[in-house]
């Protein structure tokens, strides 16, 4: 994997990839190149065996302030609904590799996380926010409905009338009240922010990382099935998941009493 992005900082140590939105200034807004690094890195991290678990967040004040506005500032044009379908179907891949990333990934949020910034965030599969962290689904204060597969990702974890209120309000939400409706994982003291998403990556990269990627497909492939098919789906899943070394490990720890090794393979 290339490290000479312009918009993006990555770090590699002890199985954790850590990717870092990093446009400081602007409050990590995206611009085409940064969607473009961060599609580049997660997709490229995907292929990666050595990379245990990912973790997500933004350089300096915030994790992200959503779209950088500059970019549509001009005259409205003819082409204007042509160029948004192919800007929305840059973050549409983005989104797709972060929800088929087969390793967990965790967005560590602080500071200001709106708009296509948070939808990113919802994305992951953990979300561990600082207590004074403000979120928002801003879309509706410059009069667009919500990108990034907002509508998908509230409705499932808030429901359909608590994603709807967050939706057409756009109100800012603290990390506290994030964690207690359900839309992060959890809240922690700002100053204990690194220390925290930091302990919880290294424990699941020493986890069955290609277990935990078989899990992942079958909770996403789960939401819109009955029973039935789900049943099916699970038996599927842990046919593959008993063909792995992790899993065998995993007994044998547990015959012998002791502490697992797991290998993610």
């Amino acid at each position: 994997m290339r490290t000479d992005f312009q918009h993006v900082l990555i770090n590699f140590e002890a199985g954790v990839l850590t990717i870092i939105m990093n446009r400081p200034t602007v409050l990590n807004a995206f611009n085409e190149l940064m969607i473009q690094e961060m599609t580049e890195v997660v997709e490229a991290a995907a292929q990666d065996e050595t990379i245990r678990c990912v973790i997500l967040t933004g350089a300096g004040r915030a994790f992200g302030a959503g779209q950088d506005l500059s970019a549509f500032a001009g005259e409205p044009s003819a082409n204007d609904s042509e160029a948004a379908q192919e800007h929305l179907a840059a973050y549409h891949r983005l989104i797709n590799s972060i929800l088929q990333l087969p390793q967990p990934i965790i967005a560590a949020i602080h500071g200001v996380a709106t708009g296509i910034s948070l939808n990113i965030a919802l994305a992951c599969d953990l979300r561990i926010a600082a207590d004074n962290a403000r979120l928002s689904e801003a879309f509706a204060r410059i009069g667009l409905v919500p990108d990034g597969g907002g509508a998908y990702f509230l409705t499932r974890l808030l429901g359909a009338g608590k994603a709807l209120e967050l939706a057409l309000l756009a109100e800012e939400i603290s990390g506290t009240e994030a964690a207690r409706i359900g839309l992060v994982t959890s809240s922690v003291p700002q100053s204990g922010l690194e220390e925290t998403v930091r302990a919880l990556a290294l424990r699941l990269a020493h986890g069955p990382t290609r277990t935990y990627g078989l899990i992942k497909k079958l909770f996403q492939e789960a939401q819109d099935k009955d029973l039935a098919a789900v049943l099916q789906l699970e038996g599927k899943y842990q046919s593959m998941a008993i063909e792995t070394a992790d899993h065998r490990e995993g007994v044998q720890a547990f015959m012998q009493k002791r502490p697992p090794k797991y290998s993610g393979k």
